[in-house]
């Protein structure tokens, strides 16, 4: 079955002259992943404010890629590979707010007879602009400036504020000059607001080029060079682009078990459906109250007991715990028996309302497990309840 393709490298016909032959590559459909509902949800958070391209445009990348991850038709060229980096990078970040650019460097005809261009001026990102500038990058010719890239780089960040990443794509051969300098004056005027991240264009035998990307990321002191293989996929590209473009953010707040209780606050999550729960979302039998020293259950109290006989029923294969819980009055050797014997009372009494549709086991802590200070009267009396735990 023949694979839907799509123009990944926009090339003239005709090129500029002087300029090496550089046909059009085309590549599979790409199906970005959509982070959108991770940032929307605060699982993301933006955390750069810029990001700013500087695309290799040197005669070298006219060579074709032999590398995996790409298959192009007619064969792709490296050149071809960088602008498809590009365009899956684009599909995939999320709806951000940011500003971009994108500058080539080589020499010759195909940046207008300088060793750098500004292909795409400093402008408010949106994929449709981004894509144009994408195309721009329309053949590779010269040798290797990369220095003036980043220069011209330097200028184009003049305007911006908020922090900043700069992209270089490249083989990372045969360079002109030493780009670490430039790099080490960008990271000198924009400080901790700029790092710096590589992507790696290369065929086997230039793996040599990696080290020289890996140095100019390592001025930066928090970026990194990925090859392009291995972001190639949708999923190895979603994981570029949170690397650069997202920091990991809170998730909203939710309450899973519907109890009115959020989730960060919830000691009790798992409530079943129709439980009654306190401020901190455990399910307490609110009002039973005992006298002192005693366990037996006063028939006043038997309508609160039916109304969690009724969520046991609402909600078959329950296994519940009742737990019997006593204030610090006493000693423990005294509070935990008589929890015991009350947790008991109440398990005997909605075992017989049940019959078998819920499995109860009782256990007391005595005054082990307070919920409330034990310093007030208040919180005594919070402290000496009946607590069901469902333990599914």
């Amino acid at each position: 079955m023949k694979i839907a393709l799509i123009t990944a490298v926009a090339i003239t016909g005709t090129l500029i002259a002087g300029c090496a032959n550089q046909p059009t590559s085309t590549f599979a459909t790409f199906q970005a992943e959509d982070l959108n509902a991770a940032v929307q949800s605060g699982q993301y958070q933006q955390k750069i404010d810029n990001f700013f391209v500087i695309n290799d445009s040197s005669y070298s990348m006219a060579d074709e890629y032999l590398g995996a991850g790409y298959l192009g038709e007619p064969a792709a060229t490296k050149l071809s590979v960088e602008k498809e980096v590009l365009n899956r990078m684009n599909q995939t970040i999320p709806d951000l707010k940011l500003t971009s650019s994108i500058r080539s460097f080589g020499f010759g005809p195909c940046l207008s007879g300088g060793f750098t261009q500004l292909n795409q001026a400093p402008t408010a990102y949106s994929k449709s602009l981004f894509g144009q500038g994408i195309d721009s990058l329309i053949c590779a010719s010269g040798g290797s400036p990369m220095e003036n890239g980043i220069d011209g780089t330097a200028s184009d960040l003049a305007g911006t504020a908020g922090n900043i990443a700069v992209l270089i794509l490249s083989d990372g051969q045969s360079l002109d000059s030493d780009p670490i300098p430039a790099v080490k004056s960008l990271k000198q005027q924009y400080g901790d607001r700029l790092c710096v991240y590589n992507v790696w264009v290369g065929n086997e035998d230039e793996k040599s080029g990696i080290a020289v990307l890996n140095q100019l990321s390592n001025i930066g002191g928090c970026g990194f060079t990925a090859m392009a293989e291995n972001i190639a996929s949708p999923e190895g590209m979603a994981r570029f682009v949170k690397s650069v473009f997202l920091k990991t953010g809170q998730p909203a707040i939710g309450d899973e078990d519907g109890d009115g209780v959020l989730d960060d606050a919830d000691r009790c999550p798992g409530t079943p459906k129709g439980a009654k729960v306190n401020s901190v979302g455990c399910w307490v039998i609110d009002g039973v109250k005992f006298e002192t020293d005693k366990s037996d259950i006063a028939p006043q109290y038997y309508g609160l007991l039916d109304e969690v006989v009724t969520v046991i029923k609402n909600n078959p294969g329950l296994r519940i715990e009742v737990q019997g819980h006593t204030d610090n009055v006493g000693s423990a050797e005294y509070n935990q028996p008589l929890s015991e014997r009350r947790a008991q009372a109440v398990a005997d009494y909605l075992s017989s309302h049940i019959q078998g549709q819920g499995v109860l086991s009782a256990h007391g802590y005595g005054l082990t497990r307070p919920m409330d200070t034990n310093e007030t009267p208040e919180g005594r009396a919070n402290n000496r309840r009946v607590q069901l735990e469902v333990l599914r």
